[in-house]
């Protein structure tokens, strides 16, 4: 589905279609109700035409009953006159009820009356006129009286049937209303979650874009799918990108020329100062040979920065080329802890060691690198006299490796950039030169090369670093 222009017109869109189904809702209802209204009033219509016919023809009864009575004593031709205009009429409201929708019961009372009607006339009017019996014309006029009132239950029975239709209408409407509103109110909700889903996708692609930024992740490429605001936000960060991949390749280049030039002449200093300390150009004074040994030491130390560095760089090449194969977990743990001994041992510290029997597939230099660097950072954080816990196992199909110190630990601010190049945390160290902060960003890289994580887990008062590592290594996987 394509996208808008721009993100204002992906929001306009989406509450335009959200609101479609209620609009359409809100439009049934009104037709709904004009319906009704229009039924409403055929109704009161219906009954009162039916009410006014059936009074005006209960009124023409008593008025042909009166007449008959008269015409039956007395031959007078203005009376059969009146007469013959009232029955006209009668014919006329009789006309008019029949034009109301009558069921069948009431029909057959409104034609009985017509026609008990019409008989009275024809007698009253039959030719040659005979002698009429009153008692007769009073018996069929009291019928006919009779079937008027009838009629005239008529109206109520209409008005009746009408309120009840009109209230089955009701209650029909107000049942496809409720339908309604629950099946609108379904379809927007269904369409709100996918537009959220479909308005959210170019945020979340931002989203990501930002965080593989956060990471140093400068190899894949940003796409931003979206508005072409949005687009346009995604090809600038793609444009940071790469900008920043440039930099760092040149951070990285910078640091290995330094290395290089800086270690030719540090070799020499270095050697001459253990030149001097041999005595070998004569015999020193102890103040010299203090001097020398602050000299020699200080070399030292200078060869040890700019060697960290060098392995840093050689461990940011070699994380891309693993040469993984099966290792005992356990041994290996073992025997880095052994290298550990005589630092430990210097500082009184306690090591505990429990390592499960398990194996993994990973280069073993390298694991080897990430457990050397976790362990020399609990030995140099720890004070003496302290603890130093290392565990080593299996749990839900990854090896993990917990190594636990009893020092200041990590605080919250800095967990996340601790495994930053050249970091280096508000925690001092005990008895120990200060380092470059580049060991535990060598084995965050080691560790990310095997498909791992590592991370600092907060429930531990003291250092808690944990790693994870899949048993089955990268590069075994795709063969």
């Amino acid at each position: 589905m394509a996208y808008p222009r721009s993100f204002f017109g992906l929001l306009l869109t989406g509450f335009t279609v959200v609101a479609l189904p209620l609009v359409g809702a809100l439009a049934y209802s009104a037709w709904n109700t004009e319906r009704l209204a229009d039924q409403s009033r055929i109704a009161v219509f219906s009954a009162s035409q039916a009410a006014r016919a059936s009074r005006s023809l209960v009124n023409r009864i008593g008025s042909i009953e009166r007449m008959a009575q008269q015409i039956a004593v007395l031959d007078d031709p203005e009376i059969e006159a009146d007469y013959l205009r009232v029955h006209h009429s009668f014919r006329q409201v009789a006309d008019e009820l029949l034009l109301l929708p009558l069921d069948e019961s009431q029909l057959e009372a409104l034609n009985k009356t017509v026609e008990g009607e019409q008989a009275l006339f024809d007698l009253l009017n039959a030719q040659p006129r005979r002698k009429l019996d009153p008692k007769a014309i009073s018996r069929q006029t009291g019928e006919l009286a009779e079937n008027a009132y009838e009629v005239l239950a008529i109206s109520y029975l209409v008005a009746d049937r009408e309120v009840g239709r009109l209230r089955a209408s009701a209650e029909t409407v107000q049942r496809r209303l409720i339908l309604l509103v629950i099946f609108g109110t379904a379809v927007a909700l269904a369409i709100v979650l996918a537009l959220t889903r479909y308005i959210a996708r170019p945020i979340s692609q931002l989203d990501a874009a930002i965080r593989q930024l956060g990471g140093a992740d400068f190899e894949h490429a940003i796409t931003v799918r979206g508005p072409e605001d949005l687009q346009t936000l995604g090809e600038r960060l793609d444009w940071l990108r790469r900008r920043l991949a440039e930099l760092e390749a040149e951070k990285n280049r910078f640091l290995r020329h330094l290395s290089h030039e800086l270690k030719t002449p540090l070799t020499a200093l270095r050697e001459g100062a253990e030149l001097l300390n041999d005595q070998v150009g004569g015999p020193l004074a102890p103040p010299q040979r203090q001097v020398v040994g602050i000299m020699r030491d200080n070399s030292v130390k200078l060869q040890r920065l700019i060697e960290d560095l060098l392995d840093y760089q050689r461990a940011l090449h070699a994380a891309a080329s693993l040469m993984p194969r099966s290792v005992a977990l356990d041994a290996l743990v073992r025997e880095v802890a052994v290298g550990h001994e005589l630092a430990m041992r210097a500082k009184q510290q306690q090591l505990v060691l429990k390592a499960d029997k398990a194996t993994v597939e990973a280069d073993p230099e390298k694991l080897r690198s990430i457990l050397d660097n976790l362990l020399g950072n609990a030995v140099k954080f720890t004070p003496a006299g302290g603890t130093i816990t290392v565990l080593a196992g299996v749990s839900a199909g990854e090896a993990v490796i917990d190594v636990i110190d009893s020092g200041p630990g990590v605080p919250a601010e800095e967990r996340e950039s601790i495994f930053d190049s050249f970091f280096r945390g508000r925690a001092k160290a005990h008895g120990r030169v200060e380092g470059t902060g580049l060991g535990l960003a060598i084995a965050r890289e080691f560790t990310e090369a095997h498909g791992g994580r590592i991370s600092v887990v907060s429930e531990t008062s003291g250092g808690h670093f944990r790693v994870k590592l899949p048993r089955k290594a990268r590069q075994l996987e795709a063969a």
